[in-house]
């Protein structure tokens, strides 16, 4: 039977729970340059955004940052497949997903790094594409990382949905004219996300099985 609905997922905070090892890299990175650190609630508030953004939110001047992109890419990699795991429910919700649905990610993480991640998890076989940062010149909240997606699926936005923690992952949605879910598994609060869409689920699987209930 044809699947007739796409699902877009976003990582850190809706598949994944990567907090220790990007909190981690980012110390690293402070220590390295001899820069003031952030506090870890600081790091966690801006987690969707880009390295880029990230580190200009945390302090870092503008002359600084392509080195400290390096370096913390350096030191994530070494340490993101032992540091990060699947959410709860995550696993079961991807697989559910599966029957019904054709999957992929957009994340603004590095792809490569990204894919690397999820074969270590031994999930990335369910997902058709994945377009992570190095993918796009707009990431999100910029509509192109989903419309690439779709597009490199060859499919239509009716039936689409983005599935995401924050409010980045739900104005991408919003401007590539799509649906989405919002998940309060992540690091997006309720009162924020609730201002970009109308559907707010605990976790990943609720947010599947009610896509799974609409698809009937």
């Amino acid at each position: 039977m044809k699947k007739t609905t796409t699902i877009l997922f976003d990582l850190d905070g809706t598949l994944i729970d990567s907090t220790d090892a990007i909190v981690s890299s980012f110390f690293n990175v402070y220590d390295k340059f001899g820069f003031q650190k952030p506090s870890t609630d600081d790091i966690t508030k801006y987690i969707g955004h880009t390295l880029e953004d990230m580190f200009l939110n945390l302090g870092v001047e503008k002359r600084y940052i392509d080195e400290c992109v390096k370096e913390y890419k350096k030191f994530y990699r070494q340490r993101s497949l032992s540091m990060t795991k699947l959410l709860p429910k995550a696993q079961e919700a991807i697989e559910l997903a599966h029957t019904f649905a054709r999957l992929g990610i957009v994340t603004t993480k590095t792809g490569r790094y990204s894919k690397e991640l999820l074969e270590h998890l031994r999930v990335m076989n369910y997902f058709e594409v994945l377009v992570g940062r190095e993918d796009v010149e707009h990431p999100k909240p910029h509509k192109e990382p989903i419309e690439k997606a779709l597009r490199q699926m060859s499919a239509s936005k009716n039936g689409s949905w983005m599935i995401g923690d924050t409010v980045l992952d739900l104005l991408s949605a919003q401007n590539a004219s799509i649906n989405s879910i919002a998940v309060l598994s992540g690091y997006g609060k309720k009162e924020e996300l609730q201002k970009y869409t109308s559907i707010i689920k605990d976790n990943t699987l609720s947010a599947v099985l009610l896509l799974i209930n609409n698809s009937q």
